[in-house]
C-alpha cells in the first residue's frame, strides 16, 4: 500500500479541513520541489472534496499539451484510488462543448483557454469548480513599472486565467519554483510590500485564506522522494569569428569571462558538444549494459535500463544531434532507439509519450518540450546542452533525472547524472539550489542576459553576429549536489520501502473515448463494405459520409460529442442494426446534401438514398461506379 509523503498528507489535512467546513480556507499554494510528486496533490484535494460534496468538478490547467496525458494517468492510477478510496476520473479536453463528457472534470491547458476564454469561464459559472494549476510560474501578475511588462503570450494566459480564478469554490496552485526568469510576481500569489534596499519580494505566508505548504530538496531526499543529482561538468576550448570577423577563442570555457556567451554559443554547435554527447552516450549505454545483466533481461521490452534525455539550444541542433547519435548504432536500432521531439514534428506528443510509457525510445532529444514536468522516472542522464542558465528553467531540466524509478531496483542504486558545459553561469546555478529556498524574487529590471542573441528574432535571413570555428573538450568533473536548506519544518519519518512496482495503467478517458471512436468508425466501414458488394443499397453507392449522416440522426450526436456512456451505447447500437435500413432519414435533408457537397468539392452531390432496401441475393458484382 502507497503511503502518503510529508507535503501530501499536509494537503489531505487542509482538504479534509475545507471539506468539514472547519476552516474558509480556499487558496492552497503547494510549493514542491521538481520530482517531488506534486502531479498526486489534485488526485488528494478532489477524492476529499468531491466526496464531501463541496465541489462538482476539477478542472486541471497545465502548461504544455504533452502534460494532459500524465494529469490523466495521475486519476486511474489503480494504487492510488485503492490508497486514496476514490473513483474520480477526468479527462483530457479539446475546446468544445461539453468539457466533462460525463467524468468529474476536464484537464486544459493555459493556451486552450486563452484560445476560448469565455467557454471556460462559462463551464465554472455553471458548476463548482475547483481549478488546480500547474506550473504556476508560467503566469505574470502583469507588467510593473517602466520596465516593460512580461512576454505578450504569458500576459494573454494570465488575463484568461484570472476569471477562472474569482469564479472557482477552491483553489490548488502548484509550482516547483516561485520565481521567475524575469523577477515579477506570480498571478494570485500574495506578497509582502517589498523592503529593503535590495528590494527583496517575498511571499506572505500569512495571508488570509491562504495555506502555503512547502516541500524542499532537502526533504524530498530524506524521505527517498526523488534522487540526489550527480553533476558532469566539462571544461573546453572554443574558437569563432566575432561580428566584425576576428578570430576569437577562450583557452577554457570555465575562464571566460565577459566572453562566456559567444564561447558558448560556439561549443554547443561545434566539437564540444559531440564531446560530450559521447560521453552522456556511454555513460547511459554503460549503466543500461550493467542494468539488463543484473536483471538478466534480453529483451528489448524490459524496463528499469535508463534513458538519456538531450536538451539541445535549438532545433535545428537538435536535429544534428539526432544524426549523431544515430551515426554511433546499428541502423535498424538507431531509428527505433533514438528519437527527436521538437515542436515543428507532427508526431512530437506521440514521441513524449512513447519515450515516458515504453522500453524503447531510449534516447531522447529535444528542445523545450520534454523538461518540464514530464514525468520520466526512467530517466538516468541528461545532456544539457543548453545556453538558458535561469534558475527556474535548469531547475525543472535537471528533475527530469531525479525520479524514482519503481522498476530500477534499490533506491541506492539508481543514478541521476547530469552532464553540462563547466561555465560560471551553470556553476553559479548549482550553488544557489544548495543554498536558496525560492521564496523570493529580486525586483530587477527584465534583461535578455539568460539567452543568446545571435539569432534573428523577426524571422528575417541576416548575417548572424558570431560565426562558430571549432571547440574542444579537456576535463570532466563530477560532483553531487547538496540538499540545500528546508522550506518549511524539518521532514518526519518517512516510510523507506521501495514502492512496489505498478506496472501499466489503466487507459486514461481521453484514450478509452479514441478507442471508441475508432472502433465505431470500423464498424461503420465495414457496414458501407458489406452493403455494397451485397449489393442492399438500391440508389447506387452510399458511402462512408453517408452512412456517418445516418447514424448521428439515430443516435442525436456526433461521435466527437459523445460522452464514454454514449459511445458504448452507440457501439452496441451499431451490433444490433443495420444503418441500411435507417437510410430513410437522409431523405430531403438540407444539412446532409450540404455536407455532402463539401466532401465532394467539384462534383455534384449524391442523391439522398430512398425505399426500403433491396432484398439480398447472393454475391452478385458490385455495381460499376462513374
Amino acid at each position: 500500500m502507497r503511503r502518503l509523503r510529508t507535503h501530501q498528507r499536509l494537503v489531505s489535512d487542509i482538504a479534509r479541513a475545507i471539506a468539514d467546513g472547519q476552516t474558509d480556507l480556499r487558496d492552497v499554494l503547494a510549493a514542491v520541489t521538481p520530482g517531488g510528486g506534486k502531479s498526486l496533490l489534485p488526485v488528494i484535494m478532489a477524492a476529499e472534496l468531491i466526496r464531501a460534496g463541496r465541489i462538482d468538478r476539477v478542472c486541471w490547467i497545465v502548461p504544455r499539451d504533452s502534460l494532459r496525458l500524465q494529469a490523466e494517468e495521475a486519476f486511474v492510477d489503480p494504487l492510488w484510488r485503492e490508497a486514496l478510496g476514490h473513483g474520480v476520473a477526468l479527462r483530457a479536453a479539446e475546446n468544445g462543448r461539453d468539457l466533462c463528457r460525463g467524468m468529474q472534470g476536464y484537464i486544459t491547458t493555459y493556451q486552450a483557454i486563452a484560445a476560448a476564454p469565455d467557454l471556460h469561464l462559462q463551464e465554472f459559472q455553471r458548476h463548482r469548480y475547483l481549478v488546480a494549476i500547474d506550473e504556476l510560474h508560467h503566469l505574470p501578475a502583469g507588467a510593473e513599472g517602466e520596465n516593460g511588462g512580461p512576454a505578450e503570450e504569458e500576459t494573454s494566459w494570465s488575463r484568461a486565467i484570472l476569471p477562472l480564478l474569482d469564479c472557482a469554490e477552491v483553489r490548488l496552485l502548484m509550482s516547483g519554483t516561485l520565481e521567475r526568469a524575469d523577477g515579477k510576481p506570480i498571478l494570485w500569489l500574495p506578497y509582502r510590500p517589498a523592503r529593503g534596499v535590495r528590494k527583496v519580494r517575498e511571499i506572505d505566508f500569512k495571508a488570509p485564506g491562504w495555506a502555503i505548504v512547502g516541500y524542499s530538496r532537502r526533504q524530498a531526499l530524506a524521505e527517498k522522494a526523488i534522487l540526489p543529482v550527480t553533476f558532469g561538468a566539462m571544461d573546453g576550448t572554443a574558437s569563432w569569428l566575432d561580428a566584425a570577423r576576428r578570430e576569437q577563442a577562450v583557452d577554457a570555457l570555465s575562464q571566460a569571462g565577459e566572453r562566456m556567451r559567444p564561447a558558448l554559443f560556439t561549443a554547443l554547435r561545434t566539437g564540444f558538444a559531440t564531446a560530450m554527447l559521447r560521453e552522456a552516450y556511454r555513460a547511459c549505454r554503460d549503466h543500461r549494459a550493467r542494468r539488463r545483466a543484473e536483471l538478466k533481461a534480453a529483451d528489448a521490452d524490459a524496463k528499469g535500463l535508463g534513458k538519456l534525455l538531450v536538451i539541445a539550444p535549438d532545433q535545428t541542433t537538435a536535429r544534428q544531434y539526432l544524426d549523431t547519435l544515430r551515426g554511433w548504432m546499428p541502423g535498424a536500432q538507431a531509428e527505433r532507439a533514438v528519437r527527436l521531439a521538437i515542436s515543428e514534428h507532427k508526431d512530437a506528443q506521440e514521441t513524449v509519450a512513447a519515450f515516458r510509457m515504453r522500453a524503447e525510445p531510449a534516447v531522447l532529444v529535444s528542445v523545450a518540450m520534454a523538461y518540464e514536468g514530464m514525468d520520466c522516472p526512467a530517466i538516468s542522464h541528461v545532456a544539457c546542452l543548453t545556453h538558458i542558465r535561469s534558475r527556474p528553467w535548469l531547475e525543472q531540466a535537471i528533475a527530469r533525472a531525479t525520479r524514482v524509478d519503481p522498476h530500477a531496483g534499490d533506491y541506492e542504486r539508481q543514478s541521476a547524472v547530469v552532464y553540462h558545459p563547466c561555465d560560471p553561469l551553470f556553476e553559479q546555478f548549482r550553488r544557489m539550489i544548495e543554498t536558496q529556498q525560492g521564496t523570493r524574487a529580486m525586483i530587477r529590471a527584465r534583461r535578455n542576459q539568460h539567452e543568446l542573441p545571435f539569432e534573428p528574432a523577426d524571422g528575417q535571413e541576416r548575417e548572424p553576429e558570431i560565426v562558430p570555428l571549432e571547440s574542444n573538450a579537456t576535463a570532466l568533473s563530477f560532483s553531487q549536489v547538496a540538499p540545500g536548506p528546508d522550506f518549511g519544518a524539518p521532514a518526519q519519518d518517512a516510510d523507506r520501502r521501495q514502492a512496489p512496482a505498478q506496472g501499466d495503467l489503466p487507459l486514461t478517458p481521453s484514450a478509452v473515448e479514441h478507442h471508441l471512436r475508432q472502433r465505431i468508425g470500423q464498424m461503420v466501414a465495414a457496414q458501407v463494405i458489406e452493403d455494397e458488394d451485397n449489393n442492399l443499397v438500391t440508389t447506387g453507392p452510399v458511402g462512408y459520409h453517408a452512412y456517418n449522416a445516418v447514424l448521428k440522426r439515430v443516435l442525436g450526436k456526433a461521435r466527437s460529442e459523445m460522452t464514454l456512456a454514449e459511445l458504448e451505447a452507440a457501439g452496441g447500437w451499431l451490433e444490433r442494426n443495420r444503418i441500411s435500413d435507417h437510410l430513410h432519414l437522409l431523405e430531403e435533408d438540407p444539412q446532409y446534401r450540404w455536407s455532402s457537397r463539401r466532401a465532394r468539392p467539384g462534383r455534384p452531390p449524391r442523391p439522398a438514398p430512398s425505399g426500403p432496401p433491396a432484398p439480398w441475393r447472393g454475391r452478385p458484382a458490385p455495381p460499376r461506379r462513374t
